[in-house]
């Protein structure tokens, strides 16, 4: 099994929004506000996709599970991600990256999903920023 880290969402799983109450409500020890820096965020259908971009910020939220949810919620978050290691039809990669708390500014290794390697080619070439780097901010 994967090590057990924090996750950083940045779209569905936000708190507010729809996914959070089906995968995450329950399940969390902590959920605070954090910034994946490194990456820059895209439209997708419904949902957002994280890039790498070395000059860019992401806005979003880092989610600790209860250590009693963690190995039944990574099993579900990559499967509504359309994630399965080394699948290259996935269309987001479960990577660790250092996410920064905005409370203290402190950096946290934490589990995030990207744009897998096509769909960030993809974005790339015809995919829409969000410019702010915060999916809620987009409506």
């Amino acid at each position: 099994m994967a090590t057990p880290l924090p996750f950083f969402v940045y779209g569905t799983l936000r708190p507010g929004e729809p996914n959070h109450d089906l995968f995450l409500r329950g399940h969390t020890e902590s959920e605070e506000p954090g910034r994946l820096h490194g990456a820059a965020l895209y439209e997708g259908p419904g949902y957002p996709y994280a890039v790498e971009d070395p000059g860019s910020v992401v806005v979003g939220e880092l989610v600790t599970a209860r250590p009693a949810s963690y190995p039944r919620l990574l099993l579900a978050l990559d499967r509504l991600e359309d994630y399965a290691p080394g699948d290259p039809r996935n269309l987001y990669e479960r990577v660790e990256r250092p996410v920064t708390r905005d409370a203290d500014g402190t950096a946290v290794r934490a589990w995030v999903y990207l744009a897998a390697p096509a769909v960030t080619a993809a974005l790339r070439t015809h995919g829409k920023p969000i410019e702010d780097g915060d999916w809620r901010c987009r409506r």
